[in-house]
């Protein structure tokens, strides 16, 4: 019984870090921009992040390239629109790679 129930604290408490982590990098999203061009679920100016991450998912690469694109901006993967450079606007490496993690979450 006492193993249940630390079992089921366990979990318990696995799922809201895990609720709280995509909490804080949809505020970090949020509060650099990224949510003004793009929506978890749905295309606005850029596509929406559930695609992004079809698009990538198994790609070993995937979180370097997305990584730079955040950074440097980059265009033609999505359509004519280009997204800037978001190192210009106060995103750092650190930022996005875990933007970029965040992103390639979503399903």
């Amino acid at each position: 019984m006492k193993s249940l129930i630390v079992t089921l604290m366990t979990t318990t408490g696995l799922l809201v870090a895990g609720a709280t982590y995509a909490a804080d990098e949809q505020a970090l999203a949020t509060a650099k921009g990224c949510m003004a061009c793009h929506d978890i679920g749905a295309k606005k100016v850029g596509p929406a992040y559930t695609e992004v991450a079809k698009k990538y998912a198994g790609q070993k690469d995937a979180e370097a390239k997305l990584v730079q694109k955040v950074l440097n901006g980059g265009s033609g993967t999505w359509g004519a629109i280009p997204m800037p450079a978001n190192k210009t606007m106060g995103v750092t490496e650190a930022d996005a790679k875990k933007l970029v993690a965040w992103v390639l979450s979503q399903k």
